[in-house]
């Protein structure tokens, strides 16, 4: 009898299809292209070619940033002072949600032609989707700022939340608007005395604020200028030395 039993167990067990795919924390969702010390994933310092996995969480401190090619070819430039979670990234479907606790960040997207493909952003009162397109995002003292550089998104309150700053006639608006190149919004509570700076100085200053290249040349600079310093430096005391009285009559 209990052999018997024991037979349709394992029957059972072979009958029952197996489990395919990995868990999410093991699946691939791109890989760190450049970094500015100090950055890290899961608390862990985070270096170049590291492989970004889904649910891998990603921060800056002050000095930070980082920059990491997504497996679709889309571009993700994390600033200073941010923390991002890569929820999913799955490059066949187009599939993509990330979360912007706080921070900036800058994301270049490729175009979806997937059917029900979606590219997602969230931040603690907003949700800005995207079909391709180049845009920024930040979240700093409960207040979402969205920049269009290129292409259309489309850009959600979250409960209880409104547009409060605009430069496409959506201001007071609490249901989601599109938003254009050329166009910002600020989603969250009102600034007293605020008002929408300049487009083409804030662009400036958005992607000044998540660039890597920029700041990789001052540093190359500055360790240049240091180098030449040192190297007259030991030049000018080997020629003092050999230009001393040697003493020989």
């Amino acid at each position: 009898m209990l052999k018997s039993l024991l037979a349709m167990g394992l029957c059972l067990l072979l009958l029952v299809p197996p489990a395919y795919g990995a868990p999410a924390e093991d699946q691939p969702a791109g890989e760190v292209k450049a970094l500015i010390p100090d950055a890290s994933r899961n608390s862990q310092p985070l270096t170049v070619k590291d492989t970004l996995r889904w649910n891998d969480l990603l921060q800056t401190n002050t000095k930070g940033r980082m920059r990491a090619s997504l497996n679709d070819g889309s571009i993700l430039s994390l600033g200073s002072n941010s923390e991002l979670r890569v929820v999913q990234h799955d490059a066949a479907s187009q599939q993509t949600s990330m979360d912007l606790n706080y921070g900036k960040l800058r994301s270049q997207v490729v175009k979806i032609t997937q059917p029900g493909g979606k590219y997602e952003v969230k931040t603690p009162n907003a949700v800005i989707g995207v079909i391709g397109t180049d845009f920024y995002v930040a979240y700093e003292n409960g207040r979402t700022t969205v920049v269009c550089y290129e292409g259309a998104l489309s850009a959600t309150p979250g409960d209880g939340s409104s547009i409060v700053e605009s430069t496409n006639s959506s201001t007071g608006a609490t249901t989601a608007v599109t938003v254009s190149a050329g166009q910002m919004i600020v989603i969250g509570p009102k600034r007293e005395g605020g008002s929408v700076p300049p487009y083409d100085a804030f662009v400036k200053k958005t992607k000044k604020s998540t660039a890597i290249e920029a700041t990789h040349r001052g540093r190359a600079a500055t360790f240049l200028s240091a180098a030449v310093i040192a190297g007259l430096t030991i030049a000018l005391t080997q020629i003092n030395s050999s230009s001393k009285s040697c003493g020989c009559k």
